[in-house]
């Protein structure tokens, strides 16, 4: 696909308050699956782990690590997963919208077609009555050149809803790359993730304060990517990478010099570092609660989080695998 052009916006980031801690990450337990890609996961009731893959496959990993399926195919790019009440996996698929899938039969249903009205589904999370809060990560932007949008800071992500009537609303705009959704225990407020502005955000759904939006982490210290909600009830925070200090330096100064690195051929633009990083933070006010980060050869690029009963599962976008871990 032809590179696409950009228009960088003038931005100044804020310096990052903290570095991740070193040497944190437990030891990986890496499994291979048969697909390039498991930019997320999610984990069922009998513990088996849900993947997609970058050839629209939907795979089934079992609990033991020792079964591998495929139970669907969107003929898309899944990226966020969810578990929906009825049973079926919730897909944010980039290539073909929002879906659900069957995981007996394998059947695809589209909630929200991809369209002028959304390019980048990405990431979401389930009421209880089958609500859907979602992300569509930029306007501008296929998938294949989600860098041009963290270069270009033009803030075209939007957070969704998706009503159990099928109707759909806009609850937030403006966002830079919006990405990972997650619910509180309670279902009182979400959390969305800005990638291009490190951050997290903070809706309120109930109550009083009902719509207003708050920071919960303005000034993360690395590219935040799809967040759940553990078993814990804390927020679970895929961090893909570092900040870029080259990046940060660029985008306060006059937007010709970011083109310049956009029309760089890929092998000289800046690249991801090769970490495993996630975060755990309370809901509540924001408070790190756990921190793990290392630079292990056999997994990298985190990009999807899950923990259950003290398990920590993780998809990654560059990978032929998922990784687990256990906490302390």
């Amino acid at each position: 696909m032809r590179r696409p052009s950009i228009e960088p916006v003038v931005w100044q980031p804020p310096r990052p308050r903290s570095r991740p801690a070193r040497n944190t990450l437990p030891a990986l337990t890496v499994l291979a699956v048969n697909g390039l890609g498991t930019e997320d996961v999610v984990v069922d009731e009998k513990g088996n782990v849900f993947t997609g893959v970058a050839d629209g496959r939907i795979l089934r990993l079992t609990a033991d690590g020792r079964r591998l399926d495929t139970i669907a195919d969107t003929g898309g790019r899944p990226l966020g997963l969810e578990l929906y009440p009825d049973g079926r996996l919730l897909v944010c698929d980039a290539a073909k919208g929002l879906l659900l899938a069957d995981r007996a039969s394998g059947e695809i249903e589209t909630l929200v077609p991809r369209g002028p009205d959304l390019r980048v589904c990405n990431n979401a999370a389930v009421t209880g009555d089958g609500t859907i809060y979602f992300t569509d990560s930029t306007s501008r932007f296929d998938l294949e050149h989600y860098v041009a949008d963290l270069i270009e800071h033009s803030g075209t992500g939007r957070l969704l809803r998706r009503n159990p009537d099928g109707s759909v609303d806009t609850v937030l705009t403006g966002l830079q790359f919006a990405n990972g959704v997650a619910l509180a225990p309670d279902e009182s407020y979400l959390v969305v993730a800005q990638t291009g502005a490190y951050r997290l955000d903070k809706v309120r759904l109930r109550g009083g304060k009902s719509g207003t939006v708050s920071a919960l982490d303005g000034n993360l210290p690395g590219f935040p990517d799809n967040l759940s909600t553990g078993s814990d009830g804390l927020i679970w925070v895929a961090m893909a990478t570092p900040r870029d200090p080259l990046l940060d330096r660029l985008h306060p100064l006059h937007p010709s010099l970011r083109k310049a690195v956009w029309a760089l051929p890929e092998r000289l633009r800046p690249k991801e570092k090769r970490t495993v990083w996630v975060r755990a933070v309370d809901g509540a006010d924001g408070r790190l609660v756990h921190e793990f980060y290392g630079t292990p050869d056999a997994f990298h690029m985190v990009t999807g989080v899950r923990e259950r009963d003290g398990t920590v599962y993780l998809g990654s976008l560059q990978e032929r695998a998922i990784a687990t871990f256990t906490l302390g």
